[in-house]
């Protein structure tokens, strides 16, 4: 948690004030005893009415001032905890933003959405306590032991007693507890994991009829996480029974010696009132600091997480102080002997990648599943940094490039059709901000869109839901392809963008992008070979090594693993023509 101090200073202010007051509160707290036996001592032992009226009024005045300081330090750790949680979580997300795709392969989405949330709740608990309760709390408890000392020092050998008793209860029950609450923050991650799998997943698992299977699935995780806190709770249960019982002995014990000592004239009945207020702040101040302990704990579990998230070092850096120019006499891309392995792999996903692609022509790249394909095609943009050879744009290594200026040059249409929510006129400005109505129907109209969105109501201003659920799968796929068309970029990955779409619309957008997109370099993804067969030329991938490259024409003569995959999905006349 230390680490995390710097989120504290612009708030110096709130930290350092805040338990000033609360401080000021607990002085307040220990004069309330004190004040009550000069009540009973003096007012009600000589039925003095005017000093029992005093004393009164002095004890709200007390708790006036007691109210108000509680107040500001309360105004004080609000403004604190929620600007450190509200900073803490900016900077985390801006953080997630910077990974490439090996981070956020590593520590999972739904981890990372329980740390940006759960986590960072516990921390900003964590900075509330901590104005409120840290100084407050010790200096109460050690504080009543010392003001017992002013009022009998005999009497207050039961306090030494007691004390040292009670905080050994709190050692004890605290240190058996304390580690389950870590075993909880990743319990609950995976509980984050299933519900986000059911709520993605939702039509799946109708579809096949899972949803007993699932509900057990998640009864079970959350059972497991029951059972933890029930194990916690039991221990934390003996708490309060066994505080309160050694608190009582102490109580028993004031009033058995004390009234030996009324007795003998050597103290009042007020002052004995006093010691059994005081023995009762010493064991609610160190019930507090117990809840602190256990707050404190699940905030240092959580502080590790959020750390862990704010320490990792994005492995695809952007470290170009600004734009460079690009060569555009050299090839638009080159892949020099390639290679590329996962993080926590020894066997490489890619190796042995070469190929040049000049301005405009259309590469299409085929293999079977798990040959390679999405991997190669993320490496142009630097979702990955390739691991072994060199690839470039325009003439210049991908790494010499800032990601902004390298990105611009790229559009990438994923498998999944991703889109956001808000208008269509907003999700097709993502490339280019300043986008006209004209560019964007431009741009529907090669991807085989415009029919669909100019048959809406409202055209470019209807609404697109989150994750697009108001419009079907094939209708995502081209929303996202004109969206990727916008701005005209130099690249234009299309990573099997239309397995969604019947084979004539995929023909005519085939069609309209050899036609639309002149001096536009296309690389078409795809696992039919019906619509990589026209592209300029065809990169052939099986278990990640290049096995072929050329012209439809060619690799049916040389390359067996484009053969058997024309073969496989077409007789042989289509694939002769």
């Amino acid at each position: 948690m230390w680490k995390l101090k710097r989120f504290l200073g612009q708030y110096k202010k709130q930290v350092i004030l805040g338990p000033l007051f609360k401080w000021f509160e607990a002085v307040m707290e220990l004069i309330v005893p004190l004040v009550m036996a000069s009540l009973i001592d003096i007012g009600v032992s000589r039925r003095d009415g005017w000093y029992i009226a005093k004393m009164g009024g002095l004890l709200l005045v007390i708790a006036a001032v007691s109210l108000g300081c509680a107040l500001i330090c309360q105004y004080f750790a609000s403004i604190a905890s929620q600007g450190v949680g509200t900073n803490l979580r900016r900077e985390m997300f801006q953080k997630i933003n910077s990974f490439s795709h090996t981070e956020l392969d590593k520590f999972g989405t739904h981890s990372l959405i329980t740390r940006l949330t759960n986590d960072v709740n516990q921390l900003q608990t964590a900075v509330a306590m901590l104005i409120r309760l840290v100084v407050r709390a010790p200096f109460l408890a050690i504080g009543a032991v010392v003001m017992a000392f002013t009022v009998d020092v005999q009497l207050s050998l039961i306090f030494v007693i007691a004390f040292p008793l009670i905080v050994l209860v709190l050692y004890v029950v605290m240190s058996r507890s304390v580690p389950f609450f870590k075993v909880m923050q990743r319990k609950l991650d995976k509980i984050s994991l299933i519900t986000r799998e059911n709520l993605e997943g939702a039509r799946v698992i109708r579809a096949f009829s899972k949803q007993k299977e699932e509900m057990g699935r998640f009864a079970e995780a959350s059972d497991d996480l029951a059972d933890t806190a029930v194990r916690v709770g039991r221990l934390s249960a003996l708490l309060n029974p066994l505080t309160a019982i050694i608190m009582n002995l102490g109580v028993i014990a004031i009033l058995w010696f004390g009234g030996f000592q009324v007795d003998a004239g050597r103290l009042t009945q007020g002052e004995i009132v006093a010691l059994v207020n005081y023995m009762n702040q010493i064991l609610l101040a160190l019930t507090v600091v117990a809840n602190l302990v256990v707050i404190f704990t699940k905030a240092s579990a959580s502080a590790a997480r959020v750390n862990q998230v704010l320490e990792t070092e994005p492995s695809v850096k952007d470290e170009a102080p600004a734009e460079i120019p690009a060569d555009r006499n050299a090839p638009v891309l080159r892949f020099q002997n390639v290679s590329f392995a996962y993080a926590g792999t020894e066997e490489p996903s890619l190796s042995g990648v070469s190929l040049e692609l000049m301005p405009g022509e259309t590469l299409g790249v085929i293999g079977g599943t798990g040959s390679g394909k999405s991997t190669l095609v993320n490496l142009i943009p630097r979702f990955y940094d390739i691991t072994g050879g060199r690839l470039e744009i325009c003439g210049r290594d991908v790494r010499e490039y800032p990601l902004s200026q390298l990105r611009q040059m790229i559009s990438v249409v994923p498998q999944k059709a991703a889109v956001v929510s808000g208008t269509i006129r907003e999700n097709m400005r993502w490339r280019k901000e300043d986008a006209s109505d004209e560019e964007i129907w431009a741009a529907l109209k090669t991807a085989q869109a415009y029919d669909f969105v100019n048959a809406l109501p409202k055209k470019l201003d209807s609404y697109v839901e989150q994750g697009g659920k108001n419009f079907s799968g094939g209708q995502k796929q081209r929303l996202t392809i004109a969206r990727a068309l916008v701005g005209s970029p130099e690249v234009l990955i299309l990573d099997d963008s239309s397995s969604a779409l019947d084979f004539a619309t995929d023909a005519a957008l085939r069609k309209a992008l050899k036609t639309d997109t002149k001096g536009m370099t296309v690389i078409l993804v795809s696992q039919r070979a019906s619509a990589v067969r026209r592209a300029d030329r065809i990169l052939v991938l099986d278990n990640g090594e290049q096995a072929g490259l050329g012209t439809h024409e060619e690799l049916l003569e040389n390359c067996p693993v484009y053969k058997e995959i024309c073969l496989s999905q077409m007789n042989a006349e289509e694939v002769a023509k």
